[in-house]
């Protein structure tokens, strides 16, 4: 049977919401999707609208919690299925990671957060410092992408580049001794409520604070069928580099077809000020 995809991040795509659609992205008997608020009639319509052009099916709804964790898993799967084919562009030794509760990886193993673990560890012996500083400084996200200094061998591949006498401090070459380099932070955020919603940018603001050398790509990915929810997130500049949509063209048709004036200038809004995009423009721009 003739492949029907025209590109690989079309197959990839594809393949993202047919694991979505075999997990979380459920809809129940009553008909309610599991990322729509079910006590608001345009959430439900709008999630309806997107679950029907995905073509899901009707299972149990699945556990809050359980629906963020794999919702992380997928996402970073997508990411990891993606990022081989265009990584050429941007060569070095990547790691596409999930910082679970298994995961003994923290934010201190970057480069630039290495200082936290320190100071962490000051604050465990000294009350009136762990008072003061408190743990908002200690942010783990849910994904992260890494890459590893440089051999000084493959610095010096084309010609000398390096020497042991210049270029002693910069976080690229293996030989000073440096940690992985934190390139990207990804917050997964399967809806977003009002009572949560300005959790990423709490997280991303601690990341822009408490770094030390150069900040990491900061983004959002949700399902959130809600275009004024999401636009809580997306809207303003100086802490998110851009909120993602797990389907924005299925959100942009399923707000379409309801005749919902109001969501679609919203999303207007935001897609034509570069605050939106669809999870399928997310491996290029990280690649910048």
């Amino acid at each position: 049977m003739e492949n029907s995809f025209h590109s690989i991040i079309e197959m990839a795509r594809a393949n993202y919401h047919k694991e979505l659609l075999q997990s979380i992205l459920t809809v129940d008997k009553e008909g309610f999707p599991s990322n729509a608020d079910k006590h608001s009639s345009l959430s439900t319509r709008i999630a309806q609208g997107i679950t029907d052009l995905l073509k899901t099916n009707i299972r149990p709804k699945e556990v809050g919690q359980t629906s963020g964790r794999k919702f992380e898993i997928i996402n970073m799967q997508f990411l990891q299925q993606v990022f081989p084919h265009i990584e050429i562009f941007r060569p070095g030794e990547w790691c596409i990671q999930r910082l679970g509760n298994k995961n003994r990886t923290t934010i201190s193993d970057f480069e630039q957060y290495a200082h936290l673990a320190d100071l962490e560890e000051l604050a465990q012996n000294n009350n009136v410092l762990a008072a003061a500083l408190g743990n908002d400084y200690m942010v783990n996200p849910d994904i992260v992408i890494s890459r590893s200094p440089l051999e000084d061998e493959d610095l010096n591949a084309h010609g000398t580049l390096v020497d042991d006498t210049f270029a002693r401090k910069t976080m690229l070459r293996k030989t000073n001794g440096g940690s992985a380099i934190l390139h990207a932070s990804i917050s997964s955020k399967w809806t977003i409520r009002s009572d949560r919603s300005q959790n990423s940018r709490t997280e991303a603001l601690n990341l822009i604070r408490n770094r030390k050398g150069h900040l990491p790509h900061i983004i959002i990915v949700t399902a959130e069928p809600m275009p004024s929810r999401i636009a809580s997130v997306a809207l303003g500049t100086g802490d998110i580099d851009c909120v993602y949509h797990f389907a924005l063209n299925e959100l942009i048709q399923a707000v379409e077809q309801i005749g919902s004036e109001d969501s679609m200038e919203i999303l207007h809004i935001m897609i034509d000020g570069k605050r939106l995009k669809d999870i399928s423009d997310l491996p290029f721009d990280l690649i910048v």
